[in-house]
């Protein structure tokens, strides 16, 4: 495959999948670090992967403390694509067991191509009203 969008959205795809079902390391297969994201006014840093899976028990533990089940993605838009980077605007809806939405958002995702492989490098996200916004660094370094 050659076309960096489809690249980007497919490495979304298993990033989410890895997200759905807890699988720490199915995600960070998808993602590059330092890994930066941004939600309720606030960054979140992970310089390494084992910082990223350190506060993965805990993130689980608040996903089901707010009646979560699974994350389903509606939409995904390639809005700007280089050969190197890519940034997917994606709306995502936070779902219970029977399917129906409790918190639903829109997302900016940027992939980046490092050593032939595509990975999310940083997520924005208008995500409100949650117990489990992620947990990392509040500032790089």
């Amino acid at each position: 495959m050659e076309d960096p969008a489809k690249e980007a959205i497919a490495s979304f795809r298993r990033w989410s999948i890895g997200f759905n079902t807890r699988d720490t390391a199915a995600q960070l297969a998808e993602m590059h670090f330092p890994h930066l994201r941004l939600a309720q006014n606030r960054f979140q840093w992970w310089a390494t992967p084992e910082e990223f899976s350190a506060v993965q028990e805990e993130n689980t533990r608040r996903l089901k403390q707010e009646g979560w089940d699974h994350t389903a993605t509606l939409s995904i838009e390639p809005i700007q694509v280089g050969a190197n980077k890519v940034h997917l605007a994606i709306r995502q809806s936070r779902q219970h067991a029977d399917g129906t939405e409790y918190n639903g958002f829109g997302t900016l995702w940027i992939f980046t191509k490092r050593n032939d492989r595509w990975g999310v490098q940083f997520r924005s996200s208008f995500l409100m009203n949650t117990q489990a916004s992620g947990l990392g660094s509040s500032e790089p370094g």
